[in-house]
């Protein structure tokens, strides 16, 4: 394949050619006159034909360059339309990653929300519990359950993840939980969470050693859920996150009493993407429905010492 001249010598013919004028060229590309007709010169000594005539004061092309300047032009417009293109849909596409519970629980029922305030802008969210690099990935932003400790990336608190027992009116009709020590012997749902450690162990002068672990395992909190829902048993879970299913009476929370999960959800994003309208449109969004969501509570709003 025969190489192509210097990208920078046919940029500045592409100029002077359009404006045959090598002032004219010089200040649209932000450069001397004599560095315009430097790169001229080593553009015609590559291609071993001169592409300027000087005529009079100015310059005109000769007939080799009149014949290659519309396709050169072409390339270039081309070259444009193709960033330009990149440039639209990068600052109309907004791309979120974040864990699965808090995505399907509290985030994809407000999106419409932000839909409506920002029309302009395409969401697109992936439900992922892993940690995604922002520094080489092509995501926006992500939801995480820990602080972002490398270098380069911004971090917005947004709640705290308190966790409790909840399970669904029928189980609790069936199963009387008169005291968190009735939870040793009732279904379970994945008893081996270490959730259940966290609870069982914030209470005071409770001692469930020795208890035995039977139950359905899952690996998600949207199944456990599910699965508390349907009446399979007591789940543990992030109480904000389920908001919607006790609000509708479809799961209950039998004590009171929560334990604070050591993390919480933080919005994470690039350092060099602070600026972009995009993800300041979701910072401020998101960091306002926590606040309409739970108030000024300071048990779901008070960062975690870190």
């Amino acid at each position: 394949m025969t190489s192509l001249p210097p990208l920078a010598a046919v940029r500045v013919f592409e100029a002077a050619a359009r404006h045959e004028n090598f002032s004219r060229a010089a200040e649209e590309l932000a450069m001397t006159q004599a560095a315009v007709s430097y790169q001229m010169k080593l553009l015609e000594e590559r291609l071993g034909a001169a592409l300027f005539v000087r005529r009079g004061r100015g310059m005109a092309l000769t007939e080799i360059g009149r014949r290659i300047a519309p396709q050169v032009t072409g390339a270039f417009t081309s070259l444009r339309d193709a960033f330009a293109s990149v440039r639209a849909e990068s600052a109309s596409v907004l791309t979120i990653t974040a864990p699965r519970t808090f995505s399907t629980n509290w985030l994809a029922g407000r999106l419409g929300d932000f839909h409506v305030a920002h029309p302009d802008l395409t969401v697109r969210l992936d439900m992922c519990d892993e940690i995604v690099d922002l520094q080489s990935s092509s995501f926006d932003a992500a939801i995480r359950g820990l602080p972002c400790a490398t270098p380069g990336l911004v971090c917005h608190y947004l709640m705290a993840m308190p966790v409790a027992p909840l399970a669904s009116p029928a189980f609790l009709a069936q199963y009387k939980l008169a005291s968190p020590a009735d939870l040793l012997a009732v279904p379970r749902i994945s008893p081996e969470d270490d959730w259940w450690d966290l609870w069982f162990k914030s209470l005071p002068d409770f001692d469930a050693s020795g208890r035995s672990d039977p139950g359905i395992r899952f690996e998600s909190q949207v199944l456990d859920g599910h699965a508390a829902i349907a009446g399979h048993g007591v789940a543990i879970l992030s109480p904000p996150m389920f908001k919607p299913a006790i609000d509708a009476g479809l799961l209950v929370q039998p004590f009171a009493h929560t334990a604070r999960y050591k993390n919480g959800f933080w919005l994470v994003y690039p350092e060099h993407k602070r600026n972009a309208s995009k993800v300041r449109a979701l910072r401020d969004w998101l960091l306002a429905a926590v606040r309409e969501a739970y108030g000024d509570d300071p048990a779901l709003l008070t960062p975690p010492q870190v």
